[in-house]
């Protein structure tokens, strides 16, 4: 890991409730207790991905502790973005007695749109104020004026995820990713370097997102988990505590 930060918290990690990915929960919260992370999200994909989790499975989420394997367990999901209205695939209901939310664009949920489209949907997304978390969205399929939305996640107090996942299988979307980041700098956008684990393994596994961001000497202030005292402070705004 590179001397720029060490990440406190994985705030995007999927569990076998989303079948294309092959660890328990329980497994993935002691793969960040090992790593002495503070914190770990479980954010399994909603039901419109085909096999993301059922409804049940995010609303029954209540049950579990707020503390695993002595760190800090983060009920969420990574909803899909379903149409150009900005429709998520979880109702409010349910989003709102989850921790934190993750809003992604996924091929099996929206269909591929012209940057005008996405950037609507975007803009939509942002109003949504049950969504803390922009999912990975270099994608070059879903690209969108970031000069026009970025300054809007930060209006609405969103945080713009650097997914270490699209390191390993969306490659394509790294340039666009150098440009969203560069772009959140500038316009004080808050970022979270997060793992999207698919497999106990990739939990904590941050290395090229955070490179990504020293490469554009991000400023560390707007990592929302680059250290204890910033984690805790994202927490807050949501009524939260470590």
């Amino acid at each position: 890991m590179s001397s720029y930060f060490q990440p406190v918290a994985d705030l995007h990690t999927h569990t076998l409730a989303s079948p294309h990915a092959y660890s328990t929960l329980t497994e993935n919260v002691a793969a960040a207790a090992a790593l002495g992370m503070l914190a770990i999200a479980t954010t399994d994909h909603g039901p419109n991905t085909g096999d993301g989790g059922h409804i049940w499975h995010f609303g029954n989420m209540r049950i579990l502790p707020e503390r695993i394997a002595g760190i800090r367990h983060l009920r969420g999901a990574e909803a899909n973005v379903c149409d150009y209205d900005g429709t998520l695939d979880l109702p409010e209901r349910t989003l709102s007695a989850l921790d934190v939310v993750i809003a992604s664009m996924h091929d099996s949920t929206l269909p591929y749109g012209t940057p005008e489209q996405i950037t609507e949907t975007w803009l939509r997304v942002a109003e949504k104020p049950l969504v803390d978390i922009i999912g990975h969205c270099g994608s070059p399929q879903y690209a969108f004026d970031y000069e026009k939305v970025i300054p809007v996640f930060a209006e609405h107090g969103k945080v713009v995820e650097i997914n270490e996942g699209t390191f390993r299988v969306r490659q394509k979307s790294l340039e666009n990713c150098a440009v969203i980041a560069r772009l959140c700098a500038k316009h004080g956008v808050r970022v979270a370097v997060n793992s999207d684990a698919h497999y106990l393994t990739q939990v904590g596994q941050l290395d090229s997102a955070v490179a990504l961001l020293e490469e554009v000497n991000f400023p560390k202030e707007l990592i929302i988990n680059s250290n204890r005292e910033r984690f805790e402070a994202f927490l807050q705004t949501k009524g939260l505590a470590l």
